[in-house]
């Protein structure tokens, strides 16, 4: 079972947490839920909060329940659960039920998605949207690098309302 800690009490690295382990991005909307991989992201203080940035791009189908929703929550798997992550990474939720088909077992916690296999879930509430665009970039090497087809990210700033540990 889970229990609540401060944001301040994590003890993880957060350049292992999110560049090696990855999180798992899910969002709940009209009772469906959709998740996601990302391996890039920040935590840090802003605005007086603790929050975390995370980026999307336009065509993941988790951008529109992010998008019509208040709160997401970026979950945490022990090692045990790459095989997972690799399909939800992989797999589109527009072709089936990836949440369902995962094996993964649901709840929502503030409206957020939470999964019983997570090691630790933060259930952040958004405060700030703002697509990327190409004149704000100011190293053109990282526009050709990682933008061939102009799709850039979408720019998420979210407070961290709970942390949930196991």
């Amino acid at each position: 079972m889970f229990r609540e800690i401060k944001p301040q009490e994590i003890k993880d690295n957060p350049f292992e947490l999110i560049g090696k382990e990855w999180l798992l991005v899910a969002a709940n909307k009209d009772g469906k839920s959709n998740a996601m991989t990302a391996s890039w992201g920040a935590v840090g203080e802003m605005w007086g909060k603790s929050v975390v940035m995370i980026v999307i791009r336009p065509q993941r189908y988790t951008k529109t329940f992010l998008d019509q929703t208040e709160t997401f929550s970026l979950g945490i798997f022990p090692e045990t659960q790459r095989e997972m992550l690799n399909y939800m990474g992989t797999v589109s939720g527009r072709t089936e039920d990836k949440i369902a088909k995962s094996g993964l077992t649901e709840s929502l916690v503030d409206g957020a998605p939470v999964f019983e296999e997570s090691r630790m879930t933060l259930v952040c509430r958004k405060l700030f949207a703002q697509p990327m665009e190409e004149a704000a970039f100011l190293d053109q090497k990282t526009v050709d690098s990682w933008y061939p087809d102009k799709d850039f990210h979408t720019l998420y700033i979210a407070e961290i309302e709970k942390v949930l540990v196991k």
